[in-house]
């Protein structure tokens, strides 16, 4: 019996990749990410995340890892299905890891609409999805560390060339780089989501 959880990072900050990843392991496997100690990401440090990362991927059967650009994001937002476009890539990881059944974090308001959704679009899959799924199951747990790992490590490599912050648009650092960008070069770079509002409003569209 193959388990699948599945968890998304990055879907709240105004620039970078939102990701989504998939574990999947057997169920008689479970137990033995919770004895790692694999619990919600955002309950973790970043350290301890990295050092998860190695072991939870050393001890599922396979796993998918997704990154969806900004360019990708913009366009849903545009179409207001940010939603269906996260329905869309857990679909794509549960068609790659092709579990038996799969557990996600639902980003819908109607966990029971978004779960039909990823069904519907992955062959109908059979689905469990709920909200805050990360804090209720290990293996969405699981998920949701290789989700943020790989999320912090594409925010690193862009902060090898630009003083950008953590991307949030609560993070001053972050506001002020966006705004000096677009004042400097009246465009904004690529890796930043130009549909989310505090971008707007710095490009005067508001």
């Amino acid at each position: 019996m193959q388990i699948c959880g599945i968890d998304d990072a990055g879907r709240g900050p105004m620039l970078g990749p939102l990701v989504i990843a998939g574990i999947s392991l057997e169920k008689k496997n479970i137990k033995k990410l919770s004895a790692l100690g694999v619990k919600d990401s955002k309950k973790l440090t970043p350290k301890l995340r990295e050092s998860l990362y190695k072991k939870i991927i050393s001890i599922v059967d396979d796993y998918y890892i997704a990154k969806i650009s900004p360019k990708s994001i913009d366009a849903s937002v545009k179409k207001h299905c940010l939603n269906g476009l996260e329905a869309k890539y857990m679909a794509k990881v549960v068609s790659k890891l092709n579990p038996d059944i799969s557990y996600v974090d639902s980003c819908d308001v109607n966990p029971t609409r978004f779960g039909k959704e990823i069904s519907k679009l992955s062959d109908n899959h059979k689905i469990k999805s709920y909200h805050r799924a990360d804090s209720r199951f290990v293996v969405v747990s699981a998920a949701s560390i290789l989700a943020k790992v790989s999320r912090d490590r594409a925010i690193a490599k862009l902060q090898k060339e630009h003083n950008l912050g953590s991307g949030y648009p609560s993070d001053s650092v972050t506001v002020k780089f966006v705004t000096k960008y677009y004042k400097k070069n009246h465009e904004m770079p690529s890796f930043v989501r130009k549909s989310w509002k505090p971008v707007q409003k710095i490009m005067g569209k508001t």
